[in-house]
């Protein structure tokens, strides 16, 4: 459900294609500051964490890994898992969490990674009037959105809403080629068991209540977004990606066909590259989750800078509270460590405050702080 504004049906994917080839770039691309594609701080040669799930379950070592993500989620706020050869059935056993980050053994099969990211490049070389059945309004295909001052990223997705299925619009997934569909319905359902597994470890991990915040995730709104980044001939003045914080709870990041771009803001103001493990998946915390743990974990920055030779797919599934929830921070955190920070508000006012602004860094989150 994060940062799905409305966005013209402009193809920047069409735009890279056309001939003659790209001279110079569009002017409502280029950013107002050239992009450092790479960074040379000592913090961008810093290991991003890893978790590894096995571990966190393991009697003798659960409550090392327990605080070695608690740690990743104040500290860095980025982690990753990185995929082992396991069968789809043995993420029922999976239960963890973080702010953004690699976790290792996280259940989801290279298998059905390969197939879908076969799929995703296929519907992605489809003509552009195939995809355009796909178009819409905030949801389904389009691409080059606009955000702050006017200025479009570097970018075409399909945006899809999964969660209540009674929400799916009827000309999206369910239209989709049914390999794709079916592919992506696996991923789906996966990632919707691995995330109520993440919620369930980061109650622990803060010492909230029991099933504080699991009440207000259960059968909450789900969405996903496939995203392609075509190669740019001067990557320096775009972004694929604005920067910003997700409006979600948690969102998981597949980088589907192995190319990097995903960067995120350190505490001390740098953005370093987030170099994913292949096969992995990233976890980043969002907003939600800032406001649940009445900001105990802070939700990061991240953007998507672009390469100049190869075409980038991303994959990211978005997890929130259902409709009829509030949004606040926990009762039991506030009790151990007042102030409250943040206001409660419905998450359908929420979203609407959401869509109703530009993305632009970590603004939604702002406007909902208490000051004290």
């Amino acid at each position: 459900m994060a940062n799905s504004p409305s966005m013209k049906l402009t193809s920047v994917q069409e735009l890279v294609k056309a001939a003659p080839p790209l001279s110079s770039i569009p002017l409502h691309f280029l950013q107002q500051t050239r992009i450092a594609l790479s960074v040379p701080t000592p913090s961008s040669s810093a290991e991003i964490p890893t978790v590894d799930y096995t571990l966190l379950a393991s009697p003798g070592s659960g409550e090392t890994e327990l605080q070695k993500l608690h740690s990743a989620c104040k500290n860095w706020g980025i982690f990753q898992f990185a995929c082992i050869l396991l069968s789809l059935l043995s993420v029922f056993c999976i239960s963890m969490c973080f702010h953004y980050g690699k976790v290792v053994n996280h259940g989801m099969s290279p298998e059905v990674m390969e197939k879908l990211r076969g799929e995703i490049e296929e519907f992605y070389e489809l003509p552009l009037e195939e995809k355009m059945k796909y178009g819409g309004d905030g949801e389904g295909y389009g691409g080059g959105r606009v955000r702050a001052n006017g200025i479009r990223d570097w970018g075409d997705r399909l945006y899809i809403t999964t969660n209540p299925v009674h929400l799916r619009r009827p000309n999206l997934l369910p239209q989709l080629p049914s390999s794709l569909r079916d592919n992506l319905e696996t991923y789906i359902q996966t990632l919707k068991t691995l995330a109520s597994g993440l919620l369930g470890s980061m109650e622990e991990a803060l010492e909230m209540e029991a099933n504080e915040m699991a009440a207000k995730m259960d059968d909450g709104l789900q969405s996903v977004a496939i995203i392609y980044y075509p190669p740019c001939p001067q990557p320096e003045l775009v972004l694929g990606f604005t920067p910003h914080s997700d409006a979600t709870c948690i969102t998981i990041l597949s980088q589907v066909n192995g190319v990097g771009g995903l960067q995120a803001k350190t505490r001390d103001g740098s953005w370093v590259p987030v170099n994913i493990l292949p096969n992995a998946l990233v976890v980043l915390v969002g907003d939600i989750l800032e406001v649940f743990s009445n900001g105990l974990y802070e939700s990061a920055e991240h953007r998507v800078t672009v390469n100049p030779d190869k075409e980038r797919i991303s994959m990211a599934f978005f997890v929130n509270p259902k409709l009829e929830a509030e949004i606040g921070p926990a009762a039991s955190l506030v009790m151990k460590n007042p102030p409250c920070r943040f206001k409660t508000i419905s998450t359908e006012q929420y979203f609407n405050n959401f869509f109703g602004r530009v993305l632009d860094r970590k603004t939604n989150l702002e406007a909902l702080k208490i000051d004290n």
